[in-house]
């Protein structure tokens, strides 16, 4: 299943990317107000900043994340490389890693999203995610999809059999 693993190649890498850039920009959450406007991360930049829990779990998970997602992609990267790959072995792993992958990263939006959703308005601020937090629920929905397209190509790989021994 060829097909399948060049665009679980391509989706994975995708994912990774974008886990990546959420992972690192400050643009999670915006608040406007009357005179002026703010943006933040999950990386607080202030020395004396308290850092909240949720926070705290927000990164572990999506630092997960790209680890798996990292593991995903290598090994279908390796799978497309006969000599280096065993066969039918790579899109497997590669499958449960995107799987694990995706989880951690829903696990983290999921956290983020949670305790933000439920803090209190002020009056006279306008707050909203921003495009950070979106581009990691879209990440967490690709490594999703390259989990399903490694299953694909694994399920579609042919299995080793008497005549290989």
């Amino acid at each position: 299943m060829e097909p399948c693993r060049s665009l679980a190649l391509l989706v994975g890498f995708l994912g990774l990317m974008f886990c990546l850039i959420a992972l690192s920009t400050d643009f999670w959450f915006e608040a406007v107000g009357p005179n002026d406007s703010a943006h933040s991360g999950l990386w607080p930049t202030g020395h004396g900043d308290i850092i909240a829990g949720y926070i705290h779990v927000t990164q572990s998970f999506s630092i997960l994340a790209v680890l798996w997602g990292l593991v995903c992609v290598s090994f279908l990267v390796l799978s497309c490389i006969p000599s280096l790959s065993t066969p039918g072995h790579g899109p497997l792993v590669s499958t449960i890693t995107a799987f694990a992958a995706a989880l951690s990263m829903a696990v983290a939006m999921a956290v983020y999203t949670s305790e933000r959703w439920d803090q209190p308005p002020h009056p006279q601020i306008q707050a909203s995610f921003s495009w950070s937090f979106y581009l990691g629920w879209l990440s967490a929905i690709l490594l999703l999809c390259t989990g399903a397209l490694s299953l694909g190509a694994h399920c579609g790989s042919p299995r080793p059999g008497y005549e290989t021994l």
